[in-house]
């Protein structure tokens, strides 16, 4: 006999949960789904994976306000269900849809062709970052999340986001030969 899996949380479990949970389940909810929808390259993957972490996270939710960055917790508890959900599917987690990371620039290109051939040796080139510096570049540059929103949603501190951002940014330079020299919009120019 085969066990089924749990699916979302009740609408009537929701208003006995801790009004701290509730308002951190509204305010992460989103996020954690576009990001987990990446990896699993759907929607429905993506919201049953985040919804199996919230309710990991509401059994214990005591123990999670008690770790001294609960939001980092958190991440690596959705993390965590990610790749569960792309295990019990057969498949890795991975930047599978390269859809979701079509920018402006594609939209505008003149030559779209080769614009696209970029970005597909970018996100290859993302996809092998270390996992820190993954997950930075992707919630910074692919979802659009801004630094100090970065850094909420990952528990960790601003100035962590922007040297891990930096970091990246130069694997990236230095993996698709382009000029180290050449200075980002987030790096400060020295005085």
């Amino acid at each position: 006999m085969t066990e089924k899996a749990p699916g979302p949380p009740s609408r009537s479990l929701l208003p006995k949960l801790p009004a701290d949970f509730r308002a951190f389940h509204q305010l992460y909810r989103a996020c954690y789904v576009r990001w987990a929808e990446i990896h699993l390259g759907s929607r429905a993957d993506a919201e049953e994976a985040v919804d199996r972490a919230f309710e990991q996270l509401a059994i214990d939710w005591l123990q999670v306000l008690r770790q001294p960055v609960p939001e980092a917790y958190a991440w690596k508890v959705v993390k965590n269900r990610t790749i569960d959900i792309a295990r019990a599917r057969g498949r890795r987690p991975s930047v599978v849809d390269v859809a979701t990371f079509e920018t402006r620039a594609l939209h505008n290109a003149v030559d779209p062709i080769g614009e696209l051939e970029e970005s597909l040796s970018i996100y290859q080139a993302i996809s092998q970052l270390p996992e820190r510096q993954f997950d930075v570049i992707v919630l910074r540059y692919c979802l659009g999340y801004d630094t100090a929103e970065t850094a909420d949603v990952m528990g960790i501190t601003v100035a962590g986001v922007r040297s891990t951002a930096r970091y990246a940014r130069r694997r990236l330079k230095q993996v698709l030969g382009l000029d180290a020299d050449e200075r980002s919009h987030d790096e400060p120019i020295a005085d």
